[in-house]
């Protein structure tokens, strides 16, 4: 079955960004995540089969304490 490929970008409360990376690195549709510097704190590439399983991802990722905004770009 086609997946859906997104990175996502992610804002989080200054000094929370290992602990943020720790616990987005728990959930299984992340394939990889990183500290990245910019204007963004981190990137995650995630993997998901429907566009309602993004959905739900980025519901739950925004509960993550210290994460204060986030961005998805979907990839072709």
């Amino acid at each position: 079955m086609p997946t859906i490929t997104a990175f996502v970008l992610i804002l989080v409360k200054s000094g929370e960004e290992d602990t943020v990376l720790e616990e987005i690195r728990k959930m299984k549709e992340v394939k990889e995540a990183r500290i990245v510097y910019g204007p963004w704190d981190l990137i995650c590439r995630i993997e998901v089969e429907h566009i309602n399983q993004l959905q739900t991802f980025i519901y739950e990722l925004r509960k993550i304490p210290g994460v204060e905004q986030t961005t998805t770009l979907i990839s072709t």
